[in-house]
C-alpha cells in the first residue's frame, strides 16, 4: 500500500471518529454492571405473651387443710407421689393406693387387706374435686370413686 493512500484513509477517518466522539453525551451512555439484588425483606410477627398473675406460694399452718381449687382442669400437673392426712374428694385416682381407711361409694381395683397400720403418711388434708397421682399414702381417704390398680387398705367401708 502506498503511503499517501494511507494518509489520506487516515485523514478522512479521524473527522468521522471525531464527529462520532463528540456527539455522544453522558445520557446516552448506559453503565451495565453486576447486578445487585434489593436485601431480602424480614417481616417479624409479633409475639403476644399474656402476663399471669404472679404465683403466690404460701405455707400452710400445722395442722391445717389445703383447698385445691384449679382455674381449669389442666392447671395442676399430676404429681408423681401424694402424701396426705385425709383426702376428701368426688374421685381420687393413681396406679397405687396406700391407705389406713378408705370410704367410698365406688372401689375399683385388686384391694390388697393389710393388718399394719401405715405411718403418719402427711401432714396435711386434701379437698379437692379430683386427686391424681402414681402413688398416694393417706391416713384416711373420703371420696365417690376410688379407682387404682393396687389399692392397699387397713380399712374398707363403702
Amino acid at each position: 500500500m502506498n503511503r499517501r493512500t494511507l494518509q489520506s484513509s487516515v485523514a478522512a477517518a479521524v473527522p468521522v471518529l471525531v464527529a462520532l466522539v463528540s456527539a455522544a453525551s453522558a445520557a446516552d451512555v448506559t453503565v451495565v454492571g453486576p447486578s445487585t439484588a434489593a436485601p431480602p425483606v424480614i417481616v417479624d410477627q409479633p409475639t403476644v405473651v399474656r402476663p399471669q398473675p404472679p404465683s403466690v406460694v404460701v405455707p400452710p399452718a400445722p395442722g391445717s387443710t389445703v383447698v385445691v381449687t384449679p382455674s381449669s382442669p389442666q392447671a395442676l400437673a399430676n404429681p408423681q407421689t401424694v402424701l396426705a392426712d385425709d383426702i376428701h374428694a368426688q374421685q381420687v385416682r393413681a396406679q397405687t393406693i396406700y391407705a389406713n381407711k378408705i370410704q367410698a361409694r365406688e372401689v375399683q381395683g385388686t384391694v390388697h387387706q393389710i393388718e399394719d397400720e401405715i405411718g403418719s403418711a402427711g401432714k396435711h388434708d386434701i379437698k379437692a374435686p379430683v386427686v391424681t397421682a402414681s402413688v398416694i399414702y393417706a391416713d384416711e381417704i373420703r371420696a365417690d370413686s376410688v379407682i387404682a390398680n393396687d389399692i392397699y387398705v387397713r380399712d374398707l367401708s363403702r
